[in-house]
């Protein structure tokens, strides 16, 4: 599951009054909270910050919110993705669904306590994507010592699986 410690959201918005608001809002619900002006900053960052969430608008100068998002998928793909925005059009928000793999579609003005769910819920959501993942993998590597000690034991003596 998740690490200890407070789960680090990365929050990208070209208007500093956003980014301020966002950050005293998700910063209250216990979040680390880091911002970006620019996409390219936070794809930069991306690595070393290893976010949790990312919450990004969608209209911003260099890079649309759905071109940012499609990178963090795919360099971060273990990451819940929210898109942000004042300009809510239906084939953008199936897009990013889509393209984008994004969690959840929001609109501006967001109302504080919907994004905290949201992010609370997409988190969660992400932790039983990644448990799965590993129990799965544990599944496979019991299924194959179970069939390497069967192989063995045949080898050594057929008849004693037979006789047990």
């Amino acid at each position: 599951m998740s690490e200890p410690g407070p789960r680090r959201i990365a929050v990208v918005d070209d208007e500093e009054n956003i980014l301020r608001a966002l950050s005293r809002s998700l910063a209250r619900e216990g979040y680390q909270v880091f911002t970006f002006q620019r996409p390219a900053d936070a794809i930069e960052a991306l690595k070393e910050l290893a976010p949790h969430a990312v919450v990004s608008d969608h209209l911003m100068p260099e890079m649309t919110g759905l071109e940012f998002l499609k990178v963090v998928r795919n360099r971060a793909p273990d990451t819940c993705r929210i898109m942000l925005t004042g300009h809510a059009e239906m084939q953008t928000a199936i897009d990013a669904i889509n393209d984008g793999e994004i969690y959840r579609f929001l609109l501006k003005p967001w109302d504080d306590a919907e994004l905290a769910m949201t992010l609370s819920l997409g988190l969660e959501r992400l932790d039983l994507e990644l448990e799965n993942r590993r129990l799965a993998a544990l599944v496979r590597t019991q299924q194959m010592k179970l069939a390497a000690a069967t192989r063995n034991a045949l080898a050594d003596d057929p008849l004693d699986l037979v006789r047990r």
